[in-house]
Formats: structure tokens, sequence, C-alpha cells
């Protein structure tokens, strides 16, 4: 039990990987979104997103080319969801959240096509240095 405890505690000792989680409380998320707003290289995100899977935080599912993630709503791992209710009261006046909120309505705004599509799409709103 306690390494299950502590797979999920190491996975938001994290900035990047907590921003990840606060972006996917409204909902689902394809990886090009996620990373067009935390503006880091699709290795690195992918890394993030792999160890918050691994900790069970979160699903995902696979749509064509497309790669979607989304908060998990299964009990595999009861510290998981104790953390994942924690964090929704959280960090939402935190001016880093703030701004990945605001970035990720702009993301929305931007057809998947067009912003994954051929990865050639570049969003032009920089992310705050802030958090990294």
């Amino acid at each position: 039990m306690l390494e299950r405890f502590e797979i999920v505690s190491r996975s938001i000792a994290d900035t990047t990987r907590v921003r990840i989680l606060k972006m996917l409380e409204p909902g689902e998320l394809c990886v090009c979104q996620i990373t067009a707003i935390l503006g880091l290289a699709p290795a690195t995100v992918s890394k993030h997103l792999s160890l918050l899977n691994m900790a069970e935080m979160l699903s995902k599912r696979k749509e064509g080319r497309w790669v979607y993630y989304r908060l998990s709503a299964l009990d595999f791992n009861p510290y998981a969801q104790s953390v994942l209710k924690l964090m929704q009261g959280i960090l939402d006046d935190d001016p880093v959240i703030a701004e990945d909120k605001e970035r990720l309505d702009k993301i929305k705004a931007v057809p998947l096509v067009e912003l994954c599509g051929d990865g050639r799409y570049i969003f032009t709103d920089k992310p705050s240095k802030k958090g990294k």
C-alpha cells in the first residue's frame, strides 16, 4: 500500500504534472493540446503523462492518430482519487494555473486537425516560464 501512495505523491511533486492535472479538470485533452499549453517538447510532455498514468491518475483513449487524456474516474489506486479530489479545490488562484486556463480556452478554439494534424502548427502565445 505504501508503494502505491509513494507513486501518487511523487507524481504530484512536479510543477508540470500538477499543471497537467489542473488543466484536465474540465475534461479530456489531446496530447498536442497539452503540449501547446505547456510549451514543452512533445517527448517531455509524454514523459510527464506517462508518470501520471503509472500513478493511475489519468485515463487515456486513442482516436485515430490522436491520444486523449482525462482524469481517472476509476479507483485502481485509492490514493490517486483522494489526491485528485483534494486538487479540485486548490491552486485555482495561482497565476500559472490561471494562465494555463486562458491558454486552454485559446487552444480549444483551434481545430485539432490544424493543431495536431501535421505537426507544423505553432501556437504563438508563449507560456510563462514560471512553474517549470
